[in-house]
Parts: C-alpha cells; structure tokens; sequence
C-alpha cells in the first residue's frame, strides 16, 4: 500500500491538471450547443459546404450534429483522445521512470516482490484514471442538464461517457508494456503522442474509406457512439477483443518485468 499511495501522490498533480482541463473543455463545446440548435439549419449548411471526407474524418454526422446526443459524440471523440494520451503517459512511465530517475535499485531493496510493484503502480494509474473520468462525467451531465432544462436520454449519455475509461484502459496496458520491452525511455510524451496520434490516424483514414476491417485495429473504434445511441449498448466483440489484449499486454509485463534486469546505478 505505501508503493500505492506514494504512486498516487506522484500522479496526482497531472491527475488533476488533466481532469480539469477534460471539464473546461466539455463545459467550452456544449455552451455553444444552444445556439447550434437553434439554427440547425444553417449550421447543417455550413457543414454541407465540406468534403464528405473531410467530415467523415473529424467524424461529424450531418443527420446527428444537431441533436444533444449526436454533437455530444462529436466532443467526445476529442476528449477520448485527450485521456488517451493521458493513459499512455501513465502506463509508459509506470516503470520506465524508475530507471530514468535512477530510482530503481532502491525500490527493489525494498521487502516486496516485483509483481507487488507493477500492481501497486498499475493500482495508481487505474485510480488515477477513475478520478479524471469521474470529474469529467459530473461535469459534463451537469453542463448537459444546464443547456437542457434537464432533459435527455441518460443511458447513452453515460454509456458513451464510459467508454472513455474503457479505451484509456486499453492505452494504460499498451503503454505498461511498451515500458516494460524498450529498455530505457528518455522522454515519455513524444512516444505517448507518436502512439495515441498514429492510432488516431487510423481511425480517421478508417471512416474516410468505410473500411470495416480497420476498426480492429484502433482503439478509437471499439465504442462507435452512432451504435450505441441507436441499440443504446456496446458491441460485445470489441469489449471481447479489448479484454483479450488488456490481458495479454499485462500478462506479458509481469512475466518481463519479474525476469528483467535492472541496471544498477
């Protein structure tokens, strides 16, 4: 417990700095959503004016803008993609920073086993993560109920708001691995962005060319806010998929890490 907390008082600062500045941001878009629906018209007009690439790419949907739920799903494609480059930055310097702060040799003096480290870190991280998700949800039903009168579908609010926490899982174990495999991390952010951005890339040439292939290869696809508005439900295959790499990326940390060696300094 003591490897948990004083983890979690390391995160806790960014922790904090990213939950706040997912809320401004939701607050930001969905202030403006009153005056949108007001002239949807001619906002739909304006959005005519694009390329039916270029919206398909920034994933606006001229039949569902308008509506609170449809413009809701449009911020929150950019927000998922904010605390993903959160999660991977959690997940890449979970153990990398041991060895980049030449930390290492006295955490492993220390009368605990190396699988009782990566949980207590991989603990932090999850809590870390809870918190901003939490803070962003409040947040963003609030500001929903203000622009509203309090009215609107609760189900696929919520179910689309915590699929956030479920792909920023995914980026946490993929981000657990990848420090585990490359031996020394100078910088975590240029990698963090490079991974989040590339898989962000993906998503978008996907929905540009309506290839249903490629959204088993991102994240970002896993939980398509048009189908869970329509069937208000997630799809049970890509939560199986998620599960399964989750495991293995984890899985595949303990057994390196517990085997690693680790350079003394």
């Amino acid at each position: 417990m003591t490897i948990f907390f004083h983890e979690w008082k390391m995160n806790r600062r960014s922790t904090i700095t990213w939950s706040l500045s997912l809320a401004a941001v939701i607050i930001l878009f969905m202030s403006l959503f009153p005056s949108i629906s007001r002239d949807a018209d001619t906002f739909k007009q304006v959005l005519e004016n694009y390329p039916e690439a270029v919206r398909k790419a920034i994933g606006v949907s001229l039949n569902s803008i308008t509506s609170l739920l449809g413009f809701y799903a449009y911020v929150f494609t950019y927000v998922v993609l904010c605390g993903s480059i959160q999660a991977i930055n959690l997940g890449l310097s979970l153990l990398s920073k041991e060895s980049r702060d030449k930390t290492a040799d006295f955490l492993l003096t220390k009368p605990v086993t190396r699988g009782q480290i990566i949980t207590a870190k991989l603990s932090a991280a999850l809590a870390s993560l809870m918190l901003s998700n939490l803070i962003f949800i409040a947040t963003a039903w609030l500001s929903i109920k203000v622009v509203t009168d309090g009215v609107f579908e609760a189900k696929p609010f919520l179910l689309i708001s915590l699929s956030a926490f479920l792909v920023e899982c995914l980026f946490l174990a993929l981000g657990l691995v990848v420090s585990v495999c490359v031996r020394k991390i100078k910088t975590v952010l240029p990698l963090s962005l490079g991974i989040v951005f590339g898989l962000f890339i993906v998503n978008m040439f996907g929905s540009v060319i309506g290839e249903k292939a490629v959204r088993y290869l991102t994240p970002f696809q896993y939980y398509s806010s048009d189908y869970i508005i329509k069937h208000q439900s997630y799809e049970v295959r890509f939560i199986i998929i998620e599960i399964i790499i989750i495991s293995v990326a984890v899985a595949i940390s303990y057994l390196l890490y517990t085997k690693k060696d680790i350079h003394s300094v």
